[in-house]
């Protein structure tokens, strides 16, 4: 890891953390999502390397849903980002709304019926890099409220998805794949991840799509 690399993401943790006290906007999709022309700029921005290994690999090692200087954990922060008219409870958690999933165009007015997906999943960040960072960064990683990397979305989808990269898993709702495309790209370029040869095509694929 060089050394520009370890000082930009010994600094995200903070960014990370102050963003989970601050006023989260209504709005249908994470900040932060560069424009199809970016995207295929940052796309050939980084780097082509074989995926690794998923040795040491645990979810642990990214402490996620964190709670934020308001009381209000990560989870809670993303769905009232994302969701319509989102009304919460003292505790933070949301008493009333709708959540539009962008993945496969289902409305939900339950909670319980979305999943906060890491757009980069972590174990497929673990694979192209963040298996050399520290848990603080992986932290801030998994709490990012400021990129485009956390998204509320149908609960079976996300599941099906899993830790699946781009050149094997897309949303269901193929006019969401360029969007997608471009959150995928922003994420990996933002914390300097690695792409295969396989996910590089695949979202070059859907960008030229856009």
């Amino acid at each position: 890891m060089t050394r520009s690399l370890r000082t930009t993401l010994a600094a995200l943790p903070l960014a990370g953390l102050i963003g989970l006290g601050l006023a989260v906007p209504a709005g249908a999709e994470p900040p932060g999502i560069p424009d199809p022309a970016t995207a295929q700029t940052q796309l050939g921005e980084l780097t082509v390397a074989p995926e690794g290994s998923m040795d040491g690999y645990d979810r642990e090692k990214f402490p996620h849903w964190n709670e934020g200087s308001d009381g209000c954990s990560t989870r809670e922060a993303v769905l009232k980002r994302d969701g319509d008219n989102v009304e919460v409870g003292s505790d933070c958690y949301p008493t009333s709304g709708s959540w539009a999933s962008p993945y496969d165009g289902e409305t939900w007015t339950q909670p319980s019926d979305l999943d906060i997906d890491h757009v980069v999943p972590l174990a497929a960040a673990w694979r192209s890099g963040a298996a050399e960072w520290t848990q603080e960064q992986r932290q801030a990683f998994a709490n990012d409220l400021e990129g485009p990397q956390l998204i509320a979305v149908t609960d079976n989808v996300n599941q099906e998805k899993g830790d699946q990269t781009p050149d094997v898993w897309m949303p269901p709702a193929t006019d969401y794949h360029c969007t997608y495309a471009s959150m995928w790209v922003g994420t990996k370029h933002n914390y300097q991840l690695t792409v295969t040869e396989a996910e590089k095509d695949a979202l070059k694929t859907a960008l030229d799509g856009c």
